[in-house]
């Protein structure tokens, strides 16, 4: 997936006047936030789960090397052939490797944000083989030509008006708005696929270290389709996915299912473990499973190691102020939302995606609403400030950042300036909102009203509150 995260504010803009594109975000955002509460009201151990997963991850980051090395052990001695990429260059080769060798010319894939991160379908495609993606709203995206806009849901930013256009041109079906209708024409086409398919690709959910296992959470029996049906299966899955046994798996599909699409469990909970065994009604005959590093080692080592925990649910999107208004493409890359302002600068470089922490409004909803604790604002303010030591900001910004820090520091200045800015601002503005403001300031105000300035600025208000005279 081509990375463009430095366009973040171009993008933005884009976005913000795309009508279409804000009915659609604010409905779906909405709607899994409202699903979200009542799942979680409805669980009142949820926060104990919550502390109970953030401690199962921290400790999987302090013994990560252990854990995978028991997983890889155990997925071995049941029939799988594990392969360790560290970095996408490698992945795809090893992908294309393992396609060949199998003898594939057709691969049905469910949703794996872990392969778009390493290009996966065009490295395959570059090699003769043809790539279907299986879950619905990868599929729509593919006919589409984009990139997911969306962790769990990567058709978010489409109407069912353009979707029935997509598959009238793609799959010859005629135009409907009925969603059933729609869903039964993909249906029709993905099965042939899965019956022709020589390899079914996934991402994987969590990796059980004590069985060797893959786990698939998911809404669609394409997942389940995908892995039981082709002759192959290859997981992509990043080396962070790992738990240490499978009685930790309950504690996260507890609250994975909630924190993304608020439902108590999801439709499909697939655990696949090696290789079809004598006696076994389905299962692949052959199975890979590719790790991912791709720069998973190095974030390990450093300060924001327990942006590591993230289970991937979508919940800091959906929340988020800046995701609401702008979706998933403005952020340039394969992650968006708050977990994307962190993760891509950390896996592709802060000088290439130095964009992104600041773009959050700090509100620290995200945080609130993370399945496993993972201090989100704290590490955007963090990656602020490495932007700032690394020279990434523009002069202009250093030196507003310098006076506004320096007025900051002293009390007498700012309420000397709030005095004066009072003043003005009754006189320009005679007690209405201000509307514009000019340039430099004029951002502010492109898309929202400031109210009337007070009369008195607030310290002064608090003095006259408190009784104090001067």
């Amino acid at each position: 997936m081509e990375l463009n995260a430095n366009a973040f504010g171009r993008n933005a803009r884009k976005a913000l006047l795309d009508k279409a594109l804000q009915v659609a975000l604010g409905r779906t955002t909405e709607r899994f936030l409202a699903h979200r509460d009542a799942a979680v009201a409805a669980f009142p151990e949820f926060e104990a789960t919550r502390e109970r997963a953030s401690r199962i991850k921290l400790d999987v980051l302090d013994h990560l090397d252990t854990y995978l090395l028991r997983f890889i052990e155990e997925a071995e001695k049941r029939g799988a052939i594990v392969h360790v990429a560290r970095d996408a260059a490698q992945a795809r080769e090893i992908a294309t490797r393992i396609a060949r060798d199998e003898g594939v010319t057709l691969a049905v894939k469910s949703k794996s944000m872990a392969s778009e991160e390493i290009s996966f379908n065009e490295a395959l495609q570059g090699a003769g083989v043809t790539v279907v993606e299986s879950d619905l709203g990868e599929f729509i995206i593919q006919l589409a030509g984009e990139a997911p806009s969306h962790i769990i849901a990567p058709a978010v930013h489409k109407s069912r008006q353009e979707i029935s256009g997509l598959f009238e041109r793609h799959l010859g079906g005629p135009r409907t708005d009925s969603i059933p209708e729609l869903v039964g024409m993909a249906r029709r086409h993905l099965r042939a696929k899965f019956l022709s398919a020589g390899m079914g690709v996934s991402g994987g959910n969590f990796l059980v270290a004590d069985t060797g296992s893959v786990v698939l959470v998911t809404n669609e029996g394409n997942g389940r389709l995908g892995t039981v049906l082709p002759r192959t299966h290859l997981a992509v899955v990043g080396i962070e996915k790992v738990i240490p046994r499978m009685s930790d798996l309950p504690t996260f599909l507890r609250l994975l299912p909630r924190s993304a699409t608020g439902q108590a469990i999801s439709s499909y909970v697939s655990i696949v473990t090696g290789t079809r065994r004598a006696g076994d009604p389905e299962g692949p005959e052959r199975m890979h499973i590719l790790l991912l590093d791709c720069g998973r080692s190095a974030i390990l080592e450093g300060k924001y190691r327990e942006i590591l925990k993230c289970v991937r649910c979508a919940a800091c999107l959906n929340v988020c102020p800046v995701y609401q208004s702008v979706g998933g493409h403005a952020y340039g890359w394969v992650y968006s939302g708050p977990i994307g302002a962190v993760l891509t600068p950390l896996l592709v470089g802060l000088a290439e995606a130095v964009a992104l922490p600041d773009a959050s409004t700090l509100c620290g909803a995200c945080a609130d609403v993370c399945p496993v604790k993972i201090p989100l604002p704290d590490f955007l303010l963090e990656l602020r400030s490495d932007v700032r030591e690394q020279g990434l900001k523009t002069p202009g910004e250093i030196a507003a950042m310098k006076g506004y820090a320096g007025v900051m520091r002293r009390a007498g200045l700012l309420e000397a300036i709030e005095r004066i800015a009072g003043v003005l601002g009754q006189f320009f503005t005679k007690g209405k909102g201000i509307g514009g403001l000019p340039y430099p300031f004029s951002g502010w105000t492109e898309r929202r009203d400031f109210p009337a300035p007070a009369a008195l600025p607030f310290r002064k208000q608090w003095k006259i509150r408190r009784g104090v005279t001067r």
